[in-house]
């Protein structure tokens, strides 16, 4: 039986209860952050932390929890779940808690909290995408933010499986690379310039794209945050996907055509190993 860490707490996961009028189940009311541990070492927790902070403000939910409670938490439901050692997927979620029936956030909120561990598996060696009919709206003020409401990205990649895809490319509303279902979406140019679509083309501000962008200049590239057309990713010379469970992860066709030769090409291997490295425990 799993154990998890809830408002402060280890339950066992079949004794855990979240109230039924929660507004997370009701209505998708809450944020919520996905990322691994290594050997109990989870890299740019902070900063996790701070995206999970920024999308709980928007939707007025308070945050007990300082960085050093969640850092606790992670440590003891890894240890409870046997995952101190090895790889591991963890989730934090928040939801607004019990209110009143309706739309209107309660007057006095009771935020919960809930920490999940799993372990996790080796990230895949290369991925494949499609493009699906399912549109990011970068104008909506939850573009920027992790909700859970997540139907979006749900029916994005239900498409891209039933089309032997593993990942989803969403595009937004003017047509343009707006970020995989589950990942941000990086190219590289034929001059060497990598490319991501700008937070503005409804990306999300991954914690591994950011640390991406920071290691491009030592591996000699150039990154940039701009507009991406589904062209200019086929086109690639390379291009990979991002998040904190599969790091740097090659995408290698698009709509079942190769990218570039349809492998893992060398910037793409130079980052992934710049991102392996740092990302070890210090």
């Amino acid at each position: 039986m799993s154990t998890v860490w809830l408002n402060g707490d280890l339950v066992a996961a079949d004794a855990a209860r979240i109230d039924p009028r929660d507004r997370g189940f009701l209505l998708g009311d809450g944020v919520f952050e996905t990322f691994a541990a290594a050997d109990g070492y989870v890299y740019r927790l902070a900063e996790h932390l701070a995206r999970l902070r920024a999308g709980a403000a928007l939707l007025g939910i308070p945050v007990a929890a300082d960085d050093d409670d969640v850092g606790r938490a992670v440590h003891a439901v890894l240890e409870a779940n046997g995952l101190a050692r090895g790889r591991a997927a963890l989730r934090l979620t928040l939801s607004h808690g019990v209110g009143p029936r309706g739309l209107l956030a309660p007057a006095e909120p009771q935020p919960v909290m809930l920490l999940t561990a799993t372990a996790a598996s080796a990230p895949p060696k290369t991925m494949t995408a499609v493009t699906v009919s399912v549109r990011r709206n970068e104008h909506s003020p939850t573009a920027s933010i992790k909700h859970i409401s997540y139907l979006d990205n749900v029916i994005a990649r239900n498409e891209a499986a039933s089309r032997g895809a593993a990942e989803a490319l969403m595009l937004n509303s003017a047509g343009n690379v707006a970020e995989a279902s589950a990942a941000n979406v990086f190219a590289i140019d034929s001059d060497g310039t990598l490319v991501t679509p700008a937070l503005t083309e409804g990306a999300l501000p991954g914690v591994t794209r950011r640390a991406v962008i920071e290691l491009a200049a030592g591996c000699d590239l150039d990154a940039r945050e701009t507009i991406v057309s589904v062209e200019r990713l086929a086109e690639a010379d390379e291009a990979f996907l991002t998040n904190s469970l599969i790091g740097v992860c090659p995408l290698v066709a698009l709509d079942g055509r190769p990218i570039g030769d349809g492998a893992a090409g060398p910037a793409t291997r130079a980052l992934n190993n710049a991102y392996t490295a740092a990302a070890r425990q210090p």
